[in-house]
């Protein structure tokens, strides 16, 4: 990925913490942490990995609110980034926090494991 792509990446996920938190209303998005936002070479698509509170159905209303509002948060992006054309913004679920907390989990599992056999 080039120089640019990471610094209009690192710029996006700033600006869309801030339009996310503040300026949409929907009620099913839920609790939303932007983890990361990767750009393509060509500045065309830019993926926004989110990280939601909440249970499944929260997760999918969550994402589901964000489709509708796709088209508003791409004008605020390209009011508030200088770019001749604004990404097309394709929202996933961060999964490595999931994945994370899942090895977390077995690790210490096998850590009392290894205790209870001493």
């Amino acid at each position: 990925m080039s120089l640019r792509a990471n610094r209009v990446g690192e710029q996006m996920k700033k600006e869309l913490g801030d339009i996310i938190g503040r300026k949409i209303k929907d009620p099913r998005i839920g609790f939303v942490t932007v983890t990361d936002v990767s750009v393509s070479g060509d500045l065309q698509i830019a993926k926004v990995f989110i990280s939601v509170l909440g249970d499944e159905e929260q997760r999918q209303n969550t994402l589901k609110g964000l489709a509708k509002a796709k088209g508003f948060i791409r004008s605020e992006i390209g009011q508030r980034i200088r770019l001749r054309k604004t990404p097309e913004i394709q929202f996933e679920f961060d999964e490595s926090i999931s994945y994370g907390n899942r090895i977390e989990t077995l690790i210490h599992e096998l850590n009392v494991q290894n205790k209870e056999e001493d």
